[in-house]
């Protein structure tokens, strides 16, 4: 006769068993419906990594299967959530995808844009290393960053009055990566960064819990200036999580722009920014956010 298994060990075995669930369904469906449509991407070719497909594909995909099927760690976001992204992935995969943050959802997001290029950056130096140690086929950066997040409501009050902050001075490239005029630019990133066009944005990090953390104003920020100078076809893709919170929905208000918010779900925004020949309107009235 079978022993009962133990509590303990019944909830890691019933944790992973959900893991395996709830990221296969995901990973599966990308690849089956990724190949139906040939996995094309709407980026210029310039700025794109070719894909390869075939056994690297199906390899990146199973390894995650393999990481979710043995750790009890699940992603951190709820399953509407990534739902929201993954429907974007799903259309646009595989392409550039920049994720502000490195976390137990690394894998997954890597393994749903199979074939493309996803770059994590983050702030925590040991947790950087602790993820990348567990995890080494991750791209990813350690950055620093300019800001804290108490200095939140100056920045979001100041950053008209600086001149390099400003549409038109503050587009692309040449608006992040030597602009160390304006406070919220994220200048001194790894060059591919700069040098790559990113077709979405999922900013869920650096910290932003507690006062002398970085908080995401610069990352909220900094998507719209790369997202405005977009030179390939059609928007950039701009997810924000954690938008419970004042500084996160304040800066997005004021910087993505309601009017480009096309989805939300939980704690997650989703914003399409149009390159900077589409105007922006709310850039030429007198902020009215505040924290």
């Amino acid at each position: 006769m079978m022993r009962a298994m133990p509590a303990p060990k019944k909830a890691l075995f019933l944790a992973a068993a959900a893991a395996v669930l709830f990221v296969g369904t995901f990973l599966l469906s990308n690849f089956l419906r990724g190949a139906d449509r040939g996995l094309l991407c709407s980026f210029s070719p310039l700025f794109s990594r070719p894909f390869t497909g075939g056994a690297d594909v199906r390899g990146e995909l199973a390894l995650a299967l393999i990481h979710y099927a043995t750790t009890s760690q699940v992603p951190q976001q709820l399953r509407a959530e990534i739902q929201l992204t993954f429907d974007v992935l799903r259309r646009r995969a595989p392409c550039n995808f920049l994720v502000f943050g490195l976390g137990r959802d690394s894998r997954m997001w890597s393994a749903l844009n199979a074939g493309g290029t996803t770059l994590f950056l983050e702030e925590d130096k040991e947790w950087y290393e602790l993820v990348l140690k567990g995890s080494p086929s991750l791209r990813a950066h350690h950055i620093k960053y300019r800001t804290r997040l108490d200095e939140a409501d100056k920045l979001l009050k100041g950053y008209r009055a600086e001149a390099e902050c400003r549409p038109g001075r503050a587009d692309g490239v040449a608006g992040l990566r030597r602009n160390g005029g304006c406070p919220l630019a994220l200048v001194g990133l790894p060059d591919e960064v700069y040098e790559k066009e990113w077709d979405v944005v999922m900013i869920d990090a650096p910290k932003g819990y507690f006062p002398s953390a970085p908080g995401r104003m610069a990352a909220i920020y900094s998507a719209v200036v790369m997202g405005r100078g977009r030179r390939g076809e059609g928007q950039t893709d701009v997810f924000l999580h954690d938008v419970d919170r004042k500084v996160e929905k304040a800066f997005a208000l004021e910087f993505l722009c309601q009017k480009n918010r096309v989805g939300a779900t939980g704690r997650l925004w989703h914003f399409q920014i149009p390159p900077q020949k589409v105007a922006l309107a709310h850039y030429d009235v007198e902020p009215t956010t505040t924290l």
